[in-house]
């Protein structure tokens, strides 16, 4: 029965503005449960989650047409110790419910970092809960230790480590630049400022 379902569960990525309507309710759907909305407002089922600066990249885990996990790709340049970096992050990893500890949220985590290298990426970097990065490190990813990611924008910033915050920073390095400068990166306040609708991506 595993085998059966490994060949009919396959991966789909879209641009997020791209992603066809019947999926994107699904994904809003899934969201909705791990993140429900305030009472009261009204989004449409297939908005946009993202600023579209950040280029999103939706990856879903599709059984026959229905969505079992998704997350999104968002990348941007940043500026660190000197160097410049392409740099892509998690956003929005979500698993359906009563599908949760089958390995499908680990399967697409795993995916998107093969992605973020095959897109020329120079590294990987996003923040998860302290009790996930277990999860994350098992697709691949590993703890950045001491970084900070400074979201939001200069004017207004939104820091990982603020208070009631249990944030740690998981990122993986790519290309030979990255990997030479990765020491730079260890213990270090990361201005990444994605906006204000992406605050840490």
């Amino acid at each position: 029965m595993v085998g059966e379902e490994n060949r009919r569960v396959q991966i789909l990525s879209f641009p997020e503005e791209a992603t066809p309507s019947e999926l994107r309710v699904q994904v809003r759907e899934i969201q909705e449960q791990a993140w429900p909305s305030p009472p009261g407002s009204v989004v449409p089922p297939d908005a946009p989650a993202h600023d579209p600066v950040l280029r999103p990249l939706s990856m879903l885990l599709v059984d026959d047409g229905t969505v079992l996990a998704a997350l999104d790709i968002l990348t941007k340049e940043i500026v660190h110790a000197g160097g410049r970096f392409a740099v892509g992050g998690l956003s929005t990893v979500v698993t359906r419910r009563e599908t949760r500890g089958r390995g499908h949220g680990r399967r697409l985590v795993a995916a998107a970092r093969e992605t973020m290298i095959a897109r020329k990426l120079d590294l990987g970097l996003y923040t998860c809960d302290g009790p996930l990065q277990a999860f994350y490190e098992s697709a691949g990813w590993r703890l950045l230790p001491g970084a900070v990611l400074v979201g939001g924008t200069p004017q207004n910033p939104f820091p990982s480590d603020q208070p009631g915050f249990d944030k740690v920073t998981m990122a993986d390095f790519f290309s030979s630049v990255a990997r030479q400068a990765e020491a730079s990166f260890r213990d270090s306040r990361i201005e990444l400022y994605p906006g204000e609708i992406d605050k840490l991506w």
